[in-house]
């Protein structure tokens, strides 16, 4: 078989797809994640089982999709694996914070391991047909090396600088944009509502002339309809990546007023028991608000 032997932790509803994406590319791929299903899924379709972290960090390269800063925290940035460890590239192609890319940068470092920070856009079937776009910083050597990998689990790679934390940057910001979206889609699509016109009507009007695109048509789609399950992002991942935008806002004095209000619209939803749905049951807490039906 050609191609990197490659460690892959993570085997989530975006890691599965990334992965098979990697098989079919003829990399040698060896799995690691904390329920067996998924790994034994893909040992079906040609992949190695890693008994341990240990045992994936043997591999030339990393990559790791993980949920977030904890599980990235408490998996991957233990000295002692990092210490034993043979690989010399680790891609991390999770949503985490700018404190944790920085402090993985450097613990990487200080082991001898090259660190990349790639996450992604695109929802789990993109993933699954190799069609994300990939949001990479790092430092250019270890982006070539990695090049291939991306090149087989995307359709383009975006390169945002040399450091990883600028890669975080641009994803935190990018999914910050996007949950405004789903809460503008959410109020006008109440106001519409509360006024006798439908939704779907509002949004087939909007994504034809005004707003066309994957974004306003996909979720406006889930808005209009009240169409929040099966969950292609958890409604609990979107509350964590405004939180990281607001995080990363503080930092450096950067007010983001309507980053405050989209923290509440997600407590809201997971107060009253969405925390399974999509993130677009944001949407219920506008219809809520405005007295609608949910």
């Amino acid at each position: 078989m050609t191609g990197t032997t490659v460690g892959f932790v993570g085997l989530g509803s975006m890691g599965r797809g990334m992965a098979g994406s990697l098989l079919r590319a003829g990399h040698t791929v060896r799995v690691w994640n904390r329920s067996p299903e998924p790994v034994a899924a893909l040992v079906a379709e040609g992949a190695q089982a890693a008994d341990s972290l240990a045992e994936v960090f043997d591999a030339d390269t990393v990559v790791s999709m993980l949920a977030n800063d904890d599980a990235v925290e408490r998996l991957l940035l233990d000295p002692a694996l990092l210490t034993g460890a043979a690989a010399t590239l680790h891609v991390n192609m999770a949503t985490v914070s700018l404190a944790l890319a920085e402090r993985a940068e450097a613990l990487h470092a200080e082991h001898g391991i090259g660190y990349v920070a790639a996450p992604v856009l695109g929802r789990p079937p993109v993933a699954a047909e190799g069609r994300l776009n990939i949001l990479a910083a790092g430092a250019a050597d270890l982006l070539a090396r990695a090049e291939p990998l991306f090149a087989a689990m995307g359709q383009r790679t975006w390169h945002f600088g040399e450091s990883p934390r600028q890669a975080n940057t641009a994803k935190i910001s990018t999914n910050f944009l996007l949950a405004c979206a789903i809460e503008s889609l959410a109020e006008a699509c109440s106001l519409a509502d509360a006024h006798g016109v439908r939704p779907t009507d509002l949004v087939e009007m909007l994504t034809s002339t005004l707003f066309p695109g994957p974004i306003y048509s996909g979720y406006g789609a889930m808005v209009a309809e009240r169409r929040y399950e099966p969950a292609g992002f958890r409604l609990p991942l979107g509350l964590k990546d405004v939180g990281l935008a607001l995080e990363a806002g503080a930092a450096r004095h950067v007010p983001l007023p309507f980053g405050s209000i989209l923290r509440d619209a997600f407590l809201d939803a997971l107060a009253h028991g969405d925390g399974d749905k999509d993130w677009a049951a944001v949407a219920a807490v506008a219809r809520r608000r405005a007295g609608l039906p949910e």
